[in-house]
């Protein structure tokens, strides 16, 4: 006969091992989330490694996003469900700085295992002089300090992604003597650079003639999926399409699908959010709106809410003072289909400025400055339309519905400094009580 206390031991072991797999497997599934290029110096690399076959099971089973998974790194195919945002994008980057990215791919592809960063530079002008570019009024010399500026902050992204290894050299330097004095120099990861384009298809595989013109048509052209023309193959698309914004979007609201999406979202939102919160470690928040998938942890998400620092300050205010008007138009217009509520950038800047006399002594100086709510109107209505919390239009502005879990009401301030010098603290302080 067996020994009960051996088998409560196996018992146990097993739970702690199957607990460990759910919590690694998790823990991989928010770094590719976070960190979809991923190399071997990433601290979850590992993890992803281990866990390679449920995840690649998962993400093709929940996403439709293939995941490859080598000893070089991981990278997982993310391709968004919705083009047709704007918000997305690597920070600071406009169209012009892509542009220059893509060039700067173009020549490492060609490159040797090494390059250095004026080579780099040199090379990319003989792109940049390409007369398609020219006609398009693009333009790029390196001779100017901004330019010089551009071209190390191209290297830097490369550099965050894992395209480029620093071997030696300072950029800071390149940007004041322009290569002349100072350069760097750089490995060539060659795999992660061909792993850097997600979409379906290459655009070097059309002929110009048969090219997409626009540039709306070229993106949709590079990530256009082929769906199985059966009732089956519809339902595995719009459950792919459903979780990529889910786990991509801040929320998504039902008014933004289209029939046969808004029947399935409503019919399958519970059971998909559960499995996709069950893997990503998030919280599901139903409303009648619509569905968000919430991290407490605030760390998947490129702009976080609440969060520290003025400008988050600002935000979260800002956001406050949008939530209570709406909630203010909800209750007047009980049973109405959607609000109307709107507001202008000037409402945000004099609420703002009136903001500045209860709080200024808690931002930083700059900010305490006259006319300095006017920046900060602008970075608060910035990160509020990336969070799909508001939408901007030639109208004004208008606070979505999510917008109401930020109306938490007034701040209640409290002056550490005076409770510290209360006789309860002095006391405390003197050990008297």
């Amino acid at each position: 006969m067996s020994d009960p206390a051996n088998v409560r031991d196996s018992r146990n072991i097993g739970q702690q091992q199957r607990r460990h797999q759910r919590e690694e497997f998790r823990t991989a599934v928010r770094a590719l989330l976070m960190t979809p290029l991923m190399t071997p110096a990433h601290e979850d690399f590992l993890a992803v490694r281990r866990q390679a076959d449920v995840l690649r099971d998962w993400f093709a089973r929940e996403t439709g996003w293939p995941l490859q998974i080598e000893q070089e790194g991981a990278r997982l195919y993310k391709r968004p469900a919705e083009l047709s945002a704007t918000m997305r994008g690597l920070p600071e980057y406009d169209r012009r700085r892509y542009v220059l990215l893509c060039l700067a791919c173009a020549v490492l592809e060609r490159a040797e295992p090494q390059i250095t960063l004026r080579l780099l530079g040199e090379r990319l002008l003989q792109f940049a002089a390409e007369p398609a570019l020219i006609s398009l009024g693009f333009a790029f010399t390196l001779g100017t300090h901004y330019e010089r500026r551009e071209l190390v902050a191209i290297c830097r992204t490369l550099l965050d992604i894992g395209v480029l290894q620093r071997v030696a050299g300072d950029e800071d330097a390149f940007i004041q003597t322009g290569g002349d004095q100072a350069d760097a120099l750089y490995d060539v990861q060659r795999r992660t650079l061909a792993s850097l384009l997600a979409a379906v298809r290459g655009p070097s595989t059309w002929r110009p003639e048969d090219a997409p013109v626009t540039l709306d048509a070229r993106l949709s052209a590079l990530v256009s999926e082929h769906v199985a023309d059966s009732d089956e193959g519809r339902r595995t698309a719009l459950r792919h399409q459903l979780a990529r914004r889910l786990l991509d979007d801040p929320v998504i609201y039902i008014e933004t699908l289209d029939v046969e999406a808004r029947a399935y979202f409503v019919n399958q939102r519970g059971a998909m959010s559960a499995r996709l919160c069950e893997a990503a470690g998030l919280v599901a928040e139903h409303r009648a709106e619509g569905l968000a998938l919430v991290d407490e942890t605030c760390v998947l998400t490129d702009v976080a809410m609440p969060a520290e620092g003025t400008d988050a300050h600002a935000t979260l205010l800002v956001a406050e003072y949008l939530a209570s008007g709406l909630r203010q138009q909800n209750a007047h217009d009980v049973g109405a289909a959607s609000p109307s509520v709107g507001y202008s950038e000037h409402d945000v800047i004099s609420f703002l400025r009136d903001a500045k006399i209860k709080y200024g002594r808690y931002w930083r100086k700059s900010a305490r400055e006259a006319g300095a709510e006017r920046e900060l109107a602008n970075i608060a209505i910035e990160r509020l339309e990336k969070l799909q919390l508001i939408v901007r239009s030639a109208d004004g502005i208008c606070p979505l519905p999510a917008i109401a879990r930020f109306g938490i009401g007034e701040a209640d301030i409290r002056d550490l400094r005076e409770a510290q010098r209360s006789p309860i603290a002095i006391a405390n302080q003197l050990g008297l009580v």
